[in-house]
């Protein structure tokens, strides 16, 4: 495009260089357009990657707590009898997510609440949930 301008002022060898509004224009719809797309792919890809920890953390709390079942045949709903942490409740390393036990008889449920930005970004999973039996729910928030 620069190659078509016209010489300035009718001196002959010097030829206009730069961008004309109009390009500009174009660069800068073009890039709004990407930008519309691309924010709300990368927002839930965030999100969605945040969430793995949640699943990861409560299988490995419920490991814990069946190695406990199977050394003293109670489980609890302290985290700290599990050995991770000095609280009941237990916050996953990033801070996104905050898991307490529930136990009744002889059996439990551990549950991952999101917290912070994760809570407010994702909708669909803001309570996670494993049971002593396996059960997991909600099954969408497991799938990969």
């Amino acid at each position: 495009m620069l190659s078509n301008r016209k010489y300035l002022g009718g001196i002959k060898g010097r030829k206009v260089k730069g961008f004309t509004l109009i390009e500009l224009m174009i660069t800068v719809a073009i890039i709004s357009i990407l930008a519309t797309v691309a924010y709300p792919s990368y927002n839930d890809f965030v999100v969605r990657s945040n969430r793995a920890e949640a699943p990861r953390e409560l299988v490995r709390l419920a490991n814990l707590q069946e190695q406990l079942f199977v050394d003293s045949r109670v489980y609890t709903a302290k985290m700290s009898d599990l050995g991770v942490g000095t609280a009941d409740d237990f916050e996953t390393p990033s801070g996104n997510y905050k898991i307490s036990a529930t136990v009744v008889g002889s059996t439990f449920t551990l549950t991952a609440n999101a917290q912070g930005i994760q809570a407010t970004n994702d909708e669909n999973c803001k309570k996670i949930e494993i049971t002593d039996t396996g059960r997991k729910t909600p099954i969408s928030c497991w799938e990969g």
